[in-house]
Formats: structure tokens, sequence, C-alpha cells
């Protein structure tokens, strides 16, 4: 085997163990009066590191990057809007209750204390009719569609990795006045 299969098999295995968020995203956009409402689940991210981290009591986090994109034929997709939702979750041994908060782009939501695991998984993981977009920006009978990129902190990686892939998923729809 020479030196560069050797090498190219290396960052192979390092990108596969890398890996932060470890599932796909569902995703469901909506359209419904002048917005664009995005509903999203993150399939298997509350990994067994995760509960671990929030069990420590090290404040946890997933950033969720929404982008609001439309094809372009034979060239790069183009961004119209990007959202960051936020889901943080701290464990306090003392209470034994668990801290939760979300933000939509630096904005706090109501936040939330639960005791219970699931509760914190769902508060993590699950995003119904999150109203991030206006339709201002959309044309009307074209296809659009919305991508959602999941990252963790802390990273959960034994290794910096810059190209890191995280979890991801899309979904399109056809914007009709």
């Amino acid at each position: 085997m020479n030196s560069s299969v050797k090498v190219l098999a290396v960052v192979a295995l390092i990108a596969a163990l890398s890996g932060e968020a470890g599932g796909a995203i569902q995703v469901a956009p909506l359209v419904r009066d002048g917005r664009v409402l995005v509903s999203f689940r993150l399939d298997n991210g509350f990994t067994d590191e995760v509960r671990e981290s929030i069990r420590s009591g090290l404040e946890t986090t997933i950033s969720y990057e929404v982008a609001l994109r439309r094809s372009v034929p034979g060239w790069f997709d183009e961004t119209l809007a990007v959202a960051t939702v936020s889901a943080t979750a701290r464990y306090d041994n003392l209470t034994r209750l668990h801290q939760l908060s979300r933000t939509i782009d630096g904005r706090g939501e109501e936040p939330l204390v639960s005791e219970h695991q699931e509760a914190v998984r769902a508060w993590m993981t699950e995003f119904d009719r999150l109203s991030l977009f206006s339709t201002a920006v959309l044309e009307p009978n074209r296809e659009y569609y919305v991508r959602v990129r999941a990252r963790t902190r802390p990273r959960f990686g034994w290794f910096f990795w810059p190209w890191d892939r995280g979890a991801s998923g899309h979904a399109t729809f056809t914007f009709i006045l």
C-alpha cells in the first residue's frame, strides 16, 4: 500500500470517528400566513455521550443551523435566509433537576425545568412549527428547500476535525400564493 492510500485511509477513519450528532434530521416545512414554519427532529442525536455530558452537570448544547435555500441549476444553491436554533440542558446534581433553555437567533424562549430524561431528549431534539422565515423573499411557483444541520457542544470527538459532518437533513416545498 503506497503512502497516499494510507493517508486517505487514515483521513477516512478519522472522519468516520469524529461525527458529533449521531443521526439524520427529519425536516418538514409549512407555508402559512406569510411565514415559513419549520418542524424538525434529530433522530438518534441524543447519544450516550450527550446523556453523560448532561448527567455530569456540564452545560450541553445542540445548535441547529436552519437555512432557507433555492436550487440554482448549473451553479451553487442560493441561501435566502439562515436562522440558528439552540437547545441547552444543564443538570443540577443537588436538586436532581434539568434546567432547559432554547434560543432562536439569540432570543430566548421560556425556560423549562424537568426531572425526566425523556423530556430533556424531546426538548433538545424535537421542534414543532418554528416561525423562522418570511415568505416575502420567495417567488411564487418556485421550488425551495429547508436544510437543517446540527452540532453539539461540547464536542464529543477524540480528535479535532474541522470538517466534521454532524447531522443534517432537508425537505423541499413549492411556494404557491
